[in-house]
């Protein structure tokens, strides 16, 4: 029996939840066209591509929303 030890940065990759473009609409009731716009102008949550399909890690998507909430005044 092999045991295969994980750098963090492996653990950190292998718990990230990915949302797809209609996962993400649902969550933030942002309709998918509006997603796709502010990626492309890279104003909205990270977005990447996996097999041809747009996907987002749900802690890219929580960090969006909580910089959404920032005291910009400060």
């Amino acid at each position: 029996m092999t045991v295969q030890i994980m750098n963090e940065q492996e653990r950190k990759l292998a718990h990230q939840k990915l949302l797809s473009l209609a996962e993400v609409s649902e969550m933030t009731r942002i309709p998918e066209n509006t997603l796709r716009y502010y990626r492309q102008k890279g104003e909205g949550p990270r977005f990447g591509k996996l097999g041809g399909r747009l996907v987002a890690r749900e802690s890219d998507v929580l960090a969006w929303i909580d910089a959404a909430f920032e005291d910009k005044s400060a």
